[in-house]
């Protein structure tokens, strides 16, 4: 198998199969590639959208998670980071092709904070072979998928009541923020326990015939 060797204290992610020419100086290149691929990966799920007022329903937790997982906790977080960092730049990157600083005044913007410790989590998990099973994936992911709300509805209590000056109590907030993305986040966190899983049987059946 063309794997490198995982570090001391977690197992290898999907993205340490990748061989890496010898050298730090091309180690961090490729690391870079991964990063920057992990954010295209979760734009291009952001478009996936269902419009909804005030958060919109999209493919990006799902994005979220697989590259998290595949990535590892601190790529997978760096990627997100650059996702946030590019979007609010300009580049058309977040849901419905929109990118703008002034995308910090909008109430989902908590949503895409909360991304980047949600991939930071579904790589921890990953970082401990919790990818490599359906089940303990998507327990794993189940609880990566629910990390964005912590950060999302505080974030959109302040837009709304503190910024926009509106009256909204917490069960509202949470008609807004949390109920109707909850069969959402199921479904993407048992598609990425199906998706990464499969990829690792997938890597096993290859490396098997190599052997062979």
């Amino acid at each position: 198998m063309s794997a490198i060797a995982a570090a001391p204290g977690r197992r290898q992610v999907l993205a340490d199969l990748i061989a890496r020419p010898s050298g730090r100086a091309q180690a961090l290149a490729v690391d870079a590639g991964l990063v920057v691929a992990g954010a295209a990966i979760v734009a291009l799920l952001a478009q996936v959208e269902i419009p909804l007022w005030p958060v919109p329903i999209t493919g990006q937790t799902l994005g979220v998670i697989v590259v998290g997982a595949a990535l590892g906790a601190w790529r997978g977080a760096a990627a997100l980071v650059t996702y946030m960092v590019a979007g609010l730049a300009g580049l058309p990157v977040f849901a419905g092709f929109t990118g703008t600083l002034l995308t910090l005044g909008k109430p989902s913007f908590g949503f895409i904070i909360g991304f980047i410790v949600s991939a930071f989590v579904a790589g921890w998990f990953a970082e401990r072979a919790w990818d490599r099973k359906p089940l303990l994936a998507f327990a794993g992911f189940a609880l990566a998928s629910a990390i964005p709300f912590v950060f999302g509805i505080p974030y959109m209590a302040f837009i709304l009541n503190v910024v926009g000056g509106g009256a909204y109590d917490f069960g509202q907030l949470l008609q807004f923020g949390l109920w109707p993305f909850l069969l959402g986040g199921v479904i993407k966190a048992a598609l990425a326990a199906l998706i990464i899983p499969g990829a690792w049987a997938l890597v096993r059946a290859v490396d098997k015939r190599k052997g062979a």
